[in-house]
C-alpha cells in the first residue's frame, strides 16, 4: 500500500542473521524503520503497541549480536514481541495479528521456531531461561539447537515473586545466563511497591550522564589483559554499575542502566558480555513505553493496548458502544455500595483500568489497593482484610486469577473467609486468545466446599450480584461476567441482593428445558426465538448459582421435561458436571431424562473475534439450536425424511 513506509534496510532482512550485514550506524536506521513498520501494522490490526515500541532498538540489538533461534530470546509477557515477530521471518503476516488464522499477540512455540517458549502472563522468563541453560549444559536437544538464554523481563513483571524464586535459583547454580531488565517504569499501569522505588533510585542517586558515556566506550575499557579473562572482564563491567546489590547478592553480575534506545550503549554492551560472560548476568536497560510516537506517548497507558486507529493522529477506530460494558457496570455498581458501607475495600493485580478499579482508587484511595503483579499475594491479602473485619472485592481477570488459586483454597476456602471475588473476563475473550480465555473459573471454584459461585446473565444482574456480595458474609463468593458490552437491559436503579442458590425462570415452555448459567441467555433465547417458528417451545431458565446449586428448579425441570441442557461458558467439570453430579445422585436418570451439557470443548482455542470464537466452541444460537433438535431427535428424522 502507498501509505506504508519506507523501509529500504528492513526490507533486506528475512531472518535475524541478516542483520549481521549492517554497520552500527545502519542498525539505527534498521531500528527507526523497524519501529515505522509496527506502527503501521498495528494501526491495521490493533492490539499492544506502546510495549514493542519500547523495545525496537533494545530488539534490533539482541537479533544482531545474538545467534537465534540457537540462542532463546524469551519475551516475558509477549506485550512487546510484535518487532521481533517482524525480524524473525513473519513480517509477511504481521499484518494479521491477533486475527483468526493468523499472528498471535503473544510469544508462541507453535508459531515459530524463533519463539522457544510461549507466554502472556507475566514473570516467568527469568525460569524459563535457566531451564534452557541448564538444558544446554545437560545436552539437552530442541529446535534450533541450545546456545545462550535471554529473558527480557519488565520492571513491572520482576515485581513477581516468581522472578524472584528464578532469580535465586539461577544465581545458586551459576549458569551464563542474560537477563535483560525493561525498565520503562510502567507496566500495564504505573509499577507500586519498594522494588519500583529501588530502581528509581538506582539510575537517580549517580550522575546518568557519566555512565553513557562509560557505556558507549564499553569495549575499549577493557585492556588487553582483561580480554583475556572472562572473569576479569565481568569484574570491570560489575565497577561499572551505579548500583545493583539486590540483583547482586541473588548472584547475579548487575550492569547498568543503561539508555535502551541509544545503539551507542546498546551494541557495545551487549557484545562485551557476550563475549566474556561466565554466569548470570543481569543488563538494566532503561526505555519509554510508546517511544517514538507521539499519541503513545501522550496516553496514560502508553498506548498498552488500542484499537485500530489513524497513523497520523493515533485516534482509534472504536465502534461506538450500544450497552455499557460489564467492566464499567460492575465499577459503577461498587462505587455505589462502597459509599454507603465503608468496609468495603478493592484489590487488584497491576490491573486497575482493565477491571475498573480505577474509578474506585479516585473515589475511595484509602481503600482501593493495586498489590502490583502479585496475584498470589493478591488473595492472601484479601483474605486477611476480610479477617480483619473488612469486606474485599477482589477483582481479577479469570485467566490471572489461576496464579492466585493455591491461596484461593489454602488461606480463603478452607478459613471460610468472605473475600468477594469479582471474575472480569470470563468465557472466550477474543483477539487475545487462548492464554486470555476464562475457561476455568466455574470448575476451579465450584469444587472448594463452601464456596458460592455466581454468573450474571446479562449487565442488570451484575448489578445484583455486586449487591449479593457485599450482603454475604457466610464464606467466600464470586461472581463472574464477561469482556465487552452488555445486551442492552433496562437497569435497575439500586443492586437487590438475591437469594443464595436460586435461579430464575425465563421462559414456559415443554419438551426442552435449557437451564444458562452466564451470558450465553441471549444467544438461548434467540435460539428458542428460531425454535418457535417450528413449533418448538423450550422451557428457559436462568441459573443464576452454580453453587449452590437450585436443586429444587433443577429436579422440577427435569421431572416436567424429556430432555434437559445445560450451557455456560467454561470448561468440562463446571456447572453442568455438578447439575449432572444432582440428578445423578437423585435418580433422575434411572427414569429416562435426555441430559446435554454444552461447555467450551477440550481445546484450547486460538484468537478470532468472540463470535467466531464461540462459533468454534458450538455455544451460539445456531449451536443451540441444532442441540435442542438433535436431543428431541428432530434433526435425524428431517434428515430420514429428505
Amino acid at each position: 500500500m502507498s501509505d506504508r513506509p519506507m523501509t529500504p534496510l528492513l526490507d533486506r532482512v528475512q531472518r535475524p542473521s541478516d542483520l549481521k550485514q549492517f554497520s552500527d550506524a545502519e542498525l539505527v536506521r534498521v531500528a527507526q524503520e523497524l519501529r515505522a513498520e509496527t506502527i503501521s501494522a498495528v494501526s491495521e490490526t490493533g492490539g499492544h503497541l506502546g510495549a514493542g515500541l519500547g523495545v525496537v532498538e533494545l530488539t534490533v540489538a539482541l537479533h544482531a549480536i545474538f545467534n537465534t533461534p540457537k540462542d532463546k530470546i524469551i519475551w516475558d509477557v509477549g506485550h512487546q514481541c510484535y518487532p521481533h515477530k517482524i525480524l524473525t521471518e513473519r513480517r509477511d503476516r504481521i499484518r494479521t495479528l491477533r486475527m483468526k488464522d493468523g499472528l498471535s499477540g503473544f510469544t508462541k512455540r507453535s508459531e515459530s521456531v524463533y519463539d522457544p517458549f510461549g507466554a502472556a502472563h507475566s514473570s516467568t522468563s527469568i525460569s524459563a531461561a535457566l531451564g534452557f541453560a541448564v538444558a544446554r549444559d545437560l545436552g539437552g536437544e530442541c529446535a534450533g539447537g541450545l546456545g545462550d538464554a535471554i529473558a527480557v523481563i519488565g520492571d513491572g513483571s520482576i515485581s513477581a515473586g516468581m522472578a524472584f524464586e528464578a532469580m535465586n535459583n539461577a544465581g545458586h547454580l551459576k549458569k551464563r545466563m542474560f537477563v535483560i531488565l525493561n525498565d520503562n517504569e510502567m507496566s500495564i499501569a504505573p509499577p507500586v511497591g519498594a522494588l519500583s522505588s529501588y530502581l528509581s533510585r538506582l539510575y537517580a542517586e549517580e550522575p546518568f550522564q557519566d555512565l553513557k558515556t562509560a557505556a558507549k566506550g564499553a569495549v575499549s575499557l577493557l585492556p588487553e589483559p582483561f580480554r583475556e579473562g572472562a572473569k576479569r572482564a565481568k569484574d570491570m563491567l560489575k565497577g561499572m554499575a551505579v548500583g545493583g546489590t539486590l540483583f547482586e547478592q541473588l548472584g547475579f553480575s548487575y550492569l547498568g542502566p543503561i539508555d535502551g534506545h541509544d545503539m551507542d550503549q546498546l551494541l557495545p554492551v551487549l557484545r562485551t558480555v557476550h563475549a566474556r560472560a561466565s554466569g548470570p548476568i543481569l543488563i538494566h536497560v532503561l526505555t519509554k513505553k510508546g517511544k517514538g510516537y507521539a499519541p503513545a506517548e501522550r496516553a496514560r497507558d502508553k498506548g498498552h493496548a488500542t484499537a485500530k486507529f489513524d497513523v497520523v493522529t493515533g485516534e482509534q477506530k472504536k465502534a461506538p458502544s450500544n450497552a455499557p460494558s460489564y467492566t464499567n457496570v460492575f465499577a459503577q455498581s461498587l462505587l455505589k455500595e462502597a459509599a454507603a458501607d465503608d468496609k468495603i475495600c478493592a484489590v487488584t493485580a497491576a490491573m486497575p483500568d482493565g477491571t475498573g478499579l480505577n474509578l474506585f482508587a479516585e473515589r475511595y484511595p484509602s481503600r482501593c489497593f493495586d498489590v502490583a503483579i502479585a496475584e498470589q499475594h493478591g488473595v492472601t491479602f484479601s483474605a486477611a482484610l476480610a479477617a480483619g473485619g473488612m469486606k474485599p472485592f477482589c477483582t481479577m481477570y479469570s485467566t490471572f486469577l489461576q496464579r492466585g488459586y493455591d491461596q484461593v483454597v489454602h488461606d480463603v476456602a478452607i478459613q471460610r473467609l468472605p473475600v468477594r471475588f469479582a471474575i472480569d473476563r470470563a468465557g472466550l475473550v477474543g483477539a487475545d486468545g487462548a492464554t486470555h480465555a476464562g475457561a476455568f473459573d466455574i470448575a476451579y471454584l465450584t469444587n472448594l466446599p463452601g464456596f458460592t459461585v455466581m454468573a450474571a446473565a446479562d449487565e442488570a444482574e451484575l448489578v445484583h450480584m455486586v449487591a449479593t456480595a457485599v450482603a454475604h458474609d457466610e464464606g467466600p463468593i464470586a461472581f463472574r461476567f464477561p469482556r465487552g458490552e452488555g445486551v442492552g437491559v433496562e437497569m435497575p436503579e439500586k443492586g437487590i441482593p438475591l437469594e443464595i442458590g436460586k435461579g430464575r425462570m425465563i421462559r414456559e415452555g415443554k419438551g426442552v428445558a435449557i437451564l444458562s448459567f452466564g451470558t450465553r441467555l441471549k444467544e438461548v433465547e434467540d435460539a428458542c426465538d428460531a425454535l418457535a417458528a417450528k413449533g418448538i417451545t423450550p422451557t428457559i431458565a436462568d441459573a443464576r448459582f452454580a453453587k449452590p446449586l437450585d436443586r429444587d428448579l433443577i429436579l422440577q425441570l427435569a421431572n416436567d421435561h424429556e430432555a434437559l441442557i445445560t450451557i455456560e461458558e467454561g470448561a468440562i467439570g463446571g456447572f453442568g458436571s455438578h447439575v449432572a453430579q444432582l440428578l445423578a445422585e437423585n435418580g433422575v436418570f434411572d427414569t429416562g431424562l435426555k441430559y446435554r451439557s454444552m461447555v467450551l470443548p477440550d481445546i484450547f482455542i486460538d484468537q478470532s473475534s468472540p463470535r467466531d470464537m464461540y462459533a468454534v466452541a458450538a455455544l451460539n444460537a445456531e449451536d443451540i439450536e441444532a442441540k435442542v433438535l438433535s436431543v428431541l431427535g428432530i434433526a435425524q428424522i428431517a434428515s430420514k425424511k429428505a
